[in-house]
């Protein structure tokens, strides 16, 4: 959610019972500020909370001129001393992919986990139990890009992409209709496209390569992993993640209020699949 309309926002989300007490709500709106200024992003999203043992991690996020650039995101435990978090890479994931259960809330916590390594020694080989330590910060990466990748959303028509290629917003941009709003069709992955590359010349005849350059929530696996629903009178739609139970997205059709927040434990529904 936009930090610029953060307690509008606030509110519009606070019916999957995503709220801020009031000290963190002020402190949030001076601190993003700041983020915003000092770092020199053009926007500023509060991404969410991740819940942990002893304390909780806020997540905020910058993002420059292209909208689709990756975006660099900032984590603080008492929403003002922000700390920026280095880009995800492909090691992290799968050095964190073994580490399972709730954050502690402490970014120098050390995981642990045993790993069997086998060594040659002439003709003998050797199996070996090699202690590895993860850092929880290193998770808190790997967890944020995750969410990111598979549930970030924003509505058809938010963004523009110019023929230069950068995306920006759409300013002409006045929000989905009360029909198109109750469709997953409507709302795309925030991310650069991965499905899209795969679809045939006859498929992507229908589409506006304007606005129709993500990856639609309709083909999302498992199917079924999205919940729409509507709220205070058909005047607020809201779809909330079975996949990463936590993230809700919420617009408000007929205007350009939307956005989309985390709060959770930053585990994922393994037994979805079983579960639909």
């Amino acid at each position: 959610m936009d930090a610029d309309s953060l307690l509008l926002s606030l509110e519009l989300a606070s019916g999957s019972g995503q709220g801020l007490s009031p000290d963190r709500r002020a402190s949030l709106l001076t601190s993003l500020l700041l983020v915003k200024r000092d770092y020199r992003y053009s926007r500023v999203l509060f991404w969410g909370r991740i819940l942990g043992l002893v304390a909780d991690y806020y997540i905020a996020q910058g993002l420059s001129e292209d909208h689709l650039a990756p975006r660099k995101t900032l984590y603080s435990l008492n929403c003002m001393e922000w700390s920026l978090l280095p880009p995800a890479t492909e090691e992290m994931m799968t050095q964190t992919s073994v580490v399972k259960g709730r954050f502690m809330g402490d970014p120098s916590h050390e995981y642990e986990y045993t790993e069997v390594q086998k060594t040659n020694d002439g003709d003998k080989v050797f199996e070996e139990e090699v202690v590895i330590r993860i850092k929880e910060e290193t998770r808190l990466v790997s967890i944020i890009d995750q969410i990111d990748k598979a549930v970030a959303i924003i509505p058809r028509g938010a963004l523009f992409k110019s023929p230069f290629g950068p995306t920006h917003v759409n300013r002409t941009f006045e929000g989905l209709t009360l029909s198109e709003a109750k469709k997953l069709s409507s709302y795309f992955h925030f991310r650069e496209p991965v499905d899209l590359k795969n679809k045939t010349l006859l498929e992507k005849a229908d589409l506006d390569p304007s606005l129709d350059f993500m990856d639609s929530l309709e083909h999302d696996i498992p199917k079924g992993s999205w919940s729409i629903q509507m709220e205070r009178g058909n005047a607020l739609v809201v779809l909330r993640s079975l996949l990463w139970p936590g993230l809700t997205f919420f617009h408000a059709p007929g205007t350009k209020n939307c956005g989309y927040i985390y709060v959770g434990t930053g585990e994922k529904n393994m037994d979805l699949p079983f579960m639909l």
